[in-house]
């Protein structure tokens, strides 16, 4: 590729002060030792072991750990490794009576809903807290609260 004719090709690109507009007579922020003066220790000199490699005969050990996602409990069984017994499993749901369940029987008491008709919510599992548990253990490894 040859340089169109009329614009003449650059020599160099620019110096760093004209590039940036670096004032010279403006004074350094900080402390820059001159010539014969030695640094004050204050970061200028690197630490001593830093260039330094690591002793060959001390042996190097690896840990392997896994981390585990954290589980997300619902209303549905749920695919696990068990904190209890170590073991993959599919938790095991039971149903018992919570904040939601109350709270829809209050409500149809209030709808006039006395004559036994406001015990209906203690009936559907779908306003109940749903509990998993462990099928080999029966260890409780977590809940699920519908409020």
């Amino acid at each position: 590729m040859s340089a169109p004719s009329g614009n003449p090709v650059p020599s160099a690109p620019p110096s760093y002060e004209e590039a940036v507009g670096v004032n010279m007579n403006c004074p350094h922020p900080y402390p820059v030792p001159g010539p014969g003066q030695k640094p004050d220790g204050k970061g200028m000199n690197p630490p001593p072991q830093m260039g330094q490699p690591p002793p060959a005969n001390n042996p190097i050990t690896v840990q392997t750990v896994y981390v585990q996602q954290p589980v997300l409990f619902y209303d549905r069984p749920v695919q696990m490794c068990c904190p209890s017994c170590n073991q993959v499993i599919v938790t095991r749901l039971s149903y018992d009576s919570g904040a939601l369940t109350w709270l829809s029987c209050g409500g149809l008491c209030l709808l006039g809903c006395i004559a036994g008709c406001c015990l209906i919510p203690f009936c559907i599992d779908a306003l109940k807290d749903v509990d998993h548990t462990c099928p080999k253990c029966s260890a409780l490894v977590g809940s699920y609260k519908r409020l």
